[in-house]
């Protein structure tokens, strides 16, 4: 745990400190774990956690019961907590989950336009984005691509969408770091997010649609490959047909 202490002390300072410790653990741990800081199969430990952060025990291990509910982590009785093996079947229905929500929302803001205030922060967003691109800055195009997807939502007054995709996009977002920049270009990831605004400006509802399954089904793409590449993350007991299963 000692190596990555900096980083993960980094992450507890963006977290609010009007959140309980418990909550700001959570947030520290989910976000170390989706970006392979904790990578899956590590032993997690209460009393390095604990001591790391100088807390207690207690709210690391609610902490822990959060992750484990979220399918993160695994507490395995008299062994440990360990992170746990990054799950295809897992990945390809919160895939799903997220395009039926997301293209919904896409529907809906361009059959009802967004107002413009909304218009030129997704602008802004975009611009931001193509600035990670030289850096290959892949983690703040991340937190930029999640402030894209939640002002749609927010956009067209749908917080409970926004929320569903929150739950259950931890899986996702694992599979979505390890895939940039090798796999999947950040440039391509923008220029599917410019093709998502253009329709909704022009009111084409089919098109808006289509550009937003595009976009989330990238992951048809990089996933078959990331597992040949990454064969340790991944739950070994599952297939690559899982994949091809999806594939509408």
């Amino acid at each position: 745990m000692s190596n990555i202490n900096t980083k993960l002390q980094a992450l507890w300072q963006e977290t609010s400190e009007t959140e309980s410790v418990r909550q700001r653990l959570y947030h520290v741990l989910r976000q170390s774990i989706i970006q392979m800081l904790l990578p899956p199969g590590k032993a997690l430990s209460e009393k390095e956690v604990a001591d790391a952060f100088s807390v207690s025990r207690q709210p690391v291990r609610e902490a822990f019961i959060r992750l484990s509910e979220a399918g993160l982590v695994e507490v395995r009785p008299q062994r440990g907590t360990y992170v746990v093996k990054i799950s295809q079947a897992a990945v390809l229905e919160a895939r799903f989950v997220r395009e039926a929500v997301e293209v919904a929302v896409v529907r809906q803001a361009t059959a009802k336009g967004l107002p413009p205030e909304v218009l030129t922060e997704l602008h802004d967003l975009l611009e931001r984005q193509r600035r990670c691109i030289e850096p290959h800055d892949t983690i703040r195009f991340y937190q930029l691509d999640e402030r894209f997807h939640k002002t749609l939502s927010l956009g067209v007054g749908q917080q409970s969408a926004w929320k569903v995709i929150e739950e259950v996009r931890a899986q996702l977002d694992r599979v979505r770091y390890l895939s940039v920049p090798d796999t999947t270009p950040i440039a391509r990831l923008i220029d599917q997010h410019v093709d998502i605004v253009a329709a909704i400006e022009d009111r084409d509802i089919a098109l808006a649609e289509q550009a937003m399954r595009r976009h989330l089904r990238e992951i048809f793409v990089s996933l078959p490959d990331l597992v040949q590449r990454f064969p340790e993350m991944f739950d070994a007991q599952e297939t690559i047909s899982l994949i091809e299963e999806a594939i509408p």
